[in-house]
């Protein structure tokens, strides 16, 4: 995301510190969803937050003579995003053996272009939008029950954020928690759980793969 920013700043001559307007457009995402979980906005898919977001920012930071058309490429920023370096490799060996998909807040074309953009080897995609439900309420973590005819036991939550996993755990879900040290950049680097907090702890994809056998 920070990349991006730079991009757009070069292009446009923005002295901006986009690491700041990163944190802040994601510090966004948890508010925004959550007026759609209380029911102060009716259902509104992840892009349409991610723009008012924007919108506010741009104001925020003070970054002024953006097109409309440059202001919804940067939103789409978020469909670009770069995988992590095992992922690829990682969800490639897993998939030989397993159904594999995302269960995220991303609307469907968020998720579909990631997957294209970053060659995520995904069997399906579980967007929230399909329930119009935004984490953690329960109908986000059982779609994959759901839709797939399987017991919660059968299902395996993989994340990087506790918060995630704990909620998938309270509904009978197998977890795997992802150790992303640079998660939220180098100055918050988020602390591993304890041993026997999860099904599985590990610090990659190719790490959770040898360890269910894969």
């Amino acid at each position: 995301m920070i990349a991006e920013g730079e991009k757009l700043g070069r292009e446009k001559g923005l002295k901006v510190d986009w690491a700041a307007f990163a944190d802040a457009w994601r510090g966004g995402y948890g508010p925004a969803m959550n007026r759609v979980r209380t029911g102060q906005l009716p259902w509104t898919k992840l892009d349409v937050l991610h723009r008012t977001t924007l919108d506010g920012l741009l104001e925020k930071f003070k970054i002024e003579g953006l097109t409309e058309a440059e202001k919804a490429h940067f939103n789409k920023a978020w469909h670009r995003l770069h995988p992590w370096p095992d992922s690829v490799a990682g969800l490639t060996r897993l998939r030989k053996r397993f159904v594999i998909a995302p269960l995220s807040n991303g609307n469907v074309s968020l998720l579909t272009n990631m997957a294209k953009f970053a060659g995520l080897p995904w069997d399906a995609i579980l967007s929230t939008e399909l329930v119009r439900h935004y984490k953690p309420d329960k109908e986000t973590y059982l779609m994959a029950v759901d839709f797939w005819d399987l017991e919660p036991a059968h299902v395996m939550m993989v994340a990087a954020h506790a918060g995630d996993l704990n909620a998938a755990k309270a509904l009978g879900l197998r977890t795997a928690y992802v150790h992303r040290p640079l998660e939220y950049g180098p100055a918050r680097k988020p602390e591993p759980p304890a041993a026997g907090t999860f099904d599985f702890i590990v610090k990659d994809f190719g790490e959770l793969a040898t360890q269910v056998g894969v």
